[in-house]
């Protein structure tokens, strides 16, 4: 089962005047009001109150877990146990959700040196000290093997066939030699597998490059059924599946977060059978309705995706890719974020980047990488290239203006100065606004 009660949210949504409204950015949030003339609307998850006990519903869950034994019972003494948890842009509680799991394993009678915690990194860069205590406990890392998952290392990777699609899956040695993987995650709304979490963890976090760059190819970006929200029909949540099966992970343990990134729901299990369960509190949650299209969008985003403009970005992308685009042909996406790590620094972004720059103008960029394909982390060239061809995206307070301009998008010193410029582009100041708080998180219907 489910840990906690999973009580049913309303929808939370209503016009903003000139009150102050306030987004988040970095650790803390910038207000700001809307100019004269301009009408808004806020868009945000629905309200759920958050687990009171984290602990118990995590002890729950992993008591009467879904479609699957207890740890206790699966994890045998002199196993050798791999742990796959998300790095830092990724904000799931993993502190809150490994310590339980490592107490289950020790009650096994499962060794310390017999447990490996790997990092899934994807094509992002690896994981700094500091970070991996931040993100586990600095207890657990003193206790036990904390490791990067390294996807350009061939020695670290086994292959493990092809999905039926025919993708070459390859993931980390140590996740598929293990006795028992177990990976953690968050479930909420991914622009190509419809909703995060579950084997994506494993799949993608502990993949191998190049099936990496398989399922972030333009044939799966491009694919009808790789949308937002949705998973029946979606090539590229078939192909993590396959790909978490094949590498063998058995058990999860996963989370439902509200916009303050609070526990609401966590289930532990078989990953079919308990991300699923996830998924239907999570559409409850973050599927919002909307009356219609707009002339122009706030997308904020947080901490710890406006670290660098490639995960910035993603929050105009997922307005432009829910299943209706949020703005109109011609409309401009705000996005408040800090960006000190400029593009960002891993091999991915900085695909990213170089691409996006050199480019002439987003519809050749388009029938190039169409073509040509690209390495992984370049996809969000691929995705960017498409929003920026009907939307302009201004991107505010950002500490590096130079590269947003490299990027082909609008640098703005503040959100006074974004809507300054968004109402010069569409040459009028009777603009419907619509402002997502969450827009990671935050799936805006429209209602047509």
């Amino acid at each position: 089962m489910c840990g906690g009660r999973i009580p049913q949210p309303t929808h939370s949504a209503g016009w903003v005047g000139m009150s102050m409204v306030s987004v988040p950015f970095g650790k803390g949030q910038v207000k700001f009001e809307l100019p004269p003339g301009m009408r808004g609307r806020l868009a945000e998850s629905k309200p759920l109150p958050p687990l009171s006990q984290i602990g118990e519903a995590v002890q729950q869950a992993l008591a009467q877990p879904v479609g699957s034994p207890p740890l206790r019972e699966l994890a045998k003494p002199g196993h050798k146990i791999c742990i796959v948890f998300t790095d830092m842009t990724r904000a799931v509680p993993d502190h809150l959700l490994v310590p339980h799991l490592l107490r289950e394993l020790e009650a096994a009678g499962v060794r310390d040196e017999d447990i490996t915690l790997l990092c899934g990194t994807g094509m992002h860069r690896a994981s700094r000290p500091a970070e991996k205590a931040a993100k586990l406990g600095q207890a657990v890392v003193n206790r036990y093997r904390v490791v990067d998952h390294e996807p350009q290392n061939p020695a670290g990777l086994v292959d493990v066939g092809t999905t039926q699609s025919g993708i070459p899956i390859s993931v980390n040695r140590i996740a598929y030699q293990a006795d028992l993987t177990i990976a953690t995650g968050t479930v909420e709304p991914h622009q190509m597998a419809g909703y995060s979490g579950g084997r994506k963890t494993l799949a993608i976090g502990a993949g191998g490059r190049d099936f990496i760059a398989s399922t972030h190819g333009p044939h799966m970006l491009e694919h009808p059924g790789t949308r937002l929200g949705r998973i029946d029909g979606n090539p590229f949540h078939e192909a993590v599946t396959e790909a978490a099966q094949r590498a063998g992970l058995r058990f999860i343990l996963n989370v439902v977060q509200d916009d303050q990134k609070r526990v609401v729901a966590t289930c532990a299990g078989e990953p079919s059978a308990a991300f699923l369960k996830l998924v239907g509190v999570a559409r409850n949650l973050y599927e919002v309705p909307i009356p219609h299209q707009y002339d122009v969008a706030v997308a904020g985003v947080g901490f710890p995706k406006d670290q660098n403009i490639y995960q910035a970005s993603r929050a105009a992308s997922y307005l432009f890719f829910a299943p209706t685009p949020v703005v109109k042909p011609g409309g401009c996406i705000i996005v408040p974020a800090p960006c000190p790590e400029g593009a960002g620094q891993g091999a991915g972004e900085q695909h990213y980047y170089q691409i996006m720059r050199r480019a002439a103008d987003m519809s050749s960029l388009q029938a190039e990488l169409r073509q040509k394909g690209y390495p992984p982390g370049a996809q969000r060239a691929f995705f960017m290239a498409k929003v920026l061809s009907e939307n302009h995206v201004i991107m505010a307070g950002s500490k590096s203006p130079h590269i947003v301009r490299d990027l082909h998008m609008i640098p703005a010193a503040d959100m006074n100065e974004a809507f300054l410029i968004a109402r010069d582009r569409l040459g009028r100041a009777d603009l419907d606004v619509l402002i997502v708080p969450h827009a990671m998180i935050t799936l805006p219907i429209v209602q047509t």
